[in-house]
């Protein structure tokens, strides 16, 4: 566990994504949850012991499995994007873990097979504000990985938690991507938060420069698209982006291949859904539920 200043944390140790934390006297806002129910549980505890108040609150930045399947085992109201609400009301209430094979975490993880979802209580369009004893707490939505995509920040600290907006050396999850907001959200992100302390949704936390660099990468796959979409080629088509797009990224041969394959599958759904009807993209159309 890392504290970035008194009260607010971020804990990268866990198997799935990277948490956030936020104790008070009025209690503790923790933003997203572990993969691993036994992880869940003792991220919890850890969190009582810190003395806050006994409010207790999530925060789901999206829907994507590796953040929200740990949710039920925080035991706490869950606060999410209106757009992450509508998935769970698509996802059969057990999770049955079809592997799609996306890359994702939880693919690795036998444990994840089984687990119940936890929906959100509480929902928001645009923008809403916690009012955490002296101190606002803001939550926003910004779209691009997925529809329901939203930031966290604490103004007063310069604090700002972006979920998969900024990946760290790894690439990013794309079958849900809206490519072109999401650019926006990163160019805003620059323009307003250039002096916060950014802490990604994967890999800690991230710098101004690594931004950029997410969305020189998310430019590149844009500029890909375009060229096969003016051949009129397949989705599959994608596969020869793959190993440029990898090339930007520091990796050993096991992440390397894994990577591929989570380059490779987003490609493929980001691009059918773009540039093909539902009816042509057959077997590429994904379901809310896998990636």
């Amino acid at each position: 566990m890392h504290q970035i200043e008194p009260g607010i944390l971020y804990e990268d140790s866990y198997f799935g994504v990277t948490l956030g934390a936020l104790i008070s006297p009025s209690g503790v806002i923790m933003i997203d949850a572990p993969l691993r129910g036994e992880e869940a549980r003792a991220w919890r505890t850890i969190l009582l012991n810190q003395r806050g108040g006994i409010n207790r609150v999530l925060v789901c930045l999206d829907a994507h499995p590796d953040r929200t399947l740990g949710a039920r085992a925080l035991e706490s109201t869950i606060i999410a994007h209106q757009n992450t609400a509508l998935v769970f009301r698509n996802r059969p209430t057990i999770f049955k873990g079809q592997s799609p094979e996306s890359g994702s975490d939880w693919e690795t993880s036998s444990d994840s097979i089984g687990i119940r979802w936890a929906s959100p209580d509480v929902t928001f369009s645009e923008r809403m504000t916690l009012h955490w004893g002296n101190v606002d707490v803001i939550l926003e939505h910004h779209p691009g990985p997925m529809p329901g995509s939203l930031w966290v920040s604490i103004p007063d600290s310069k604090v700002i938690f972006v979920g998969d907006a900024v990946l760290v050396n790894q690439p990013p999850f794309l079958a849900y991507a809206d490519l072109e907001s999401w650019i926006t959200s990163l160019e805003h992100l620059v323009r307003g938060y250039k002096d916060y302390f950014i802490v990604s949704g994967r890999g800690g936390p991230g710098t101004i420069k690594e931004v950029r660099a997410q969305i020189r990468f998310l430019k590149s796959v844009l500029d890909g698209f375009e060229k096969l979409n003016r051949k009129d080629s397949a989705p599959e088509a994608v596969e020869n982006m793959v190993n440029p797009l990898l090339k930007t990224y520091l990796l050993d041969n096991e992440l390397r291949e894994r990577y591929a394959q989570r380059l490779r599958y987003g490609l493929i759904q980001c691009y059918a859904r773009r540039y093909r009807s539902t009816n042509e993209m057959g077997d590429s159309e994904i379901t809310t539920e896998e990636q």
